[in-house]
């Protein structure tokens, strides 16, 4: 293998580098002398002195490189060989010290967009559950929202349907009310219309009886023997139909109640006036049927007075002060 020629630069680059190598080392030494020296007051010779020393040093050392590069020169051709080999391991060394720093960086730089990607997919992931927990509570809210309407809804139509049944209530009792009204005045107007009734027939009979009691008084007051001698003969008429009178007049103003049969009979106690009139009625015994006993005593009531009874002597009229009378539904429906 043919050696390269050598550069005289090249030839001198190792002497140089040990002379310069120990010019620092001997000016490190006197640095450390002058260091550890003691102090002296200063004198002029003695610097004198001292430069002249460090001069000659200065020219020993230069001789002492001469000669370390003179040895040197002789070993280059070596030397350059192993420095040569050096510098390419050196070479080979920082080419795979950068290609290790390149694969590392390289691998950090992987690790790096791994970590950025990893860190955009949590963030995207992040993201994601963020928009699905808004779009969860949109829906419960929607729900919620949705309930809430279906519950307004539930009220407003209870509501409506309690206030329609409350207006059919309303109107119902209403038109009960009103039906019972109706009801009420129909009874209270046949109540008038047969007290009126009664009213009436009571005053015809009234009328009737002030005619004869009328044409009675203007026939006794012809002559007194005419007078006596009617009166005698009618209070004898009237005393022996007397019982058939009242019956007579009783079933006038008598109203059959349900149920009244002719095995029905009632004893009526019966007062009078000698006048006429009937002041007291009572039941002195019962038929057993109530209604049918009531409807006696209210015909003979209805009588009010009987005006042939003036004609009849205090003897005659005495039996008729107080009395009974025993009457049937035959005997009222004459």
């Amino acid at each position: 293998m043919q050696q390269r020629e050598r550069s005289p630069s090249e030839s001198l680059f190792w002497p140089v580098v040990w002379a310069v190598g120990l010019h620092v080392l001997m000016f490190g030494m006197l640095f450390v002398s002058f260091a550890f020296a003691p102090d002296l007051p200063p004198a002029k010779p003695i610097v004198q002195a001292t430069l002249y020393q460090l001069k000659s040093q200065s020219q020993a050392t230069t001789q002492t490189n001469q000669k370390i590069a003179g040895e040197a020169k002789k070993t280059a051709a070596p030397q350059y060989e192993t420095e040569q080999l050096e510098q390419k391991k050196a070479e080979a060394a920082a080419q795979a010290k950068a290609e290790a720093q390149k694969q590392q960086a390289a691998k950090a730089a992987e690790q790096k967009k791994a970590e950025e990607a990893q860190k955009a997919d949590a963030a995207k992931k992040a993201e994601a559950d963020a928009a699905a927990k808004a779009a969860e509570q949109k829906r419960l809210a929607d729900v919620a929202k949705a309930k809430a309407a279906l519950e307004a809804d539930k009220k407003k139509a209870a509501e409506a349907e309690a206030k329609k049944k409350a207006a059919e209530d309303a109107k119902k009792k209403a038109a009960e009310e009103a039906k019972k009204k109706a009801a009420a005045d129909a009874a209270k107007k046949k109540a008038a219309e047969d007290a009126k009734k009664k009213a009436a027939q009571a005053a015809e009979r009234k009328a009737v009886e002030d005619k004869k009691a009328a044409a009675l008084a203007e026939l006794l007051s012809d002559d007194t023997e005419r007078q006596q001698a009617l009166a005698e003969t009618q209070g004898d008429q009237t005393a022996g139909n007397f019982d058939d009178l009242i019956r007579m007049r009783a079933a006038e103003g008598w109203s059959r109640p349900p149920g009244a049969n002719s095995s029905m009979r009632v004893v009526l106690q019966i007062n009078m006036l000698p006048d006429g009139t009937i002041t007291n009625v009572s039941i002195a015994s019962s038929s057993g049927n109530g209604p049918f006993d009531s409807s006696a005593v209210a015909a003979v009531k209805n009588i009010g007075r009987l005006v042939e009874m003036q004609g009849l002597s205090a003897a005659d009229f005495n039996p008729y002060r107080s009395f009974k009378m025993t009457f049937t539904p035959e005997d009222l429906a004459l």
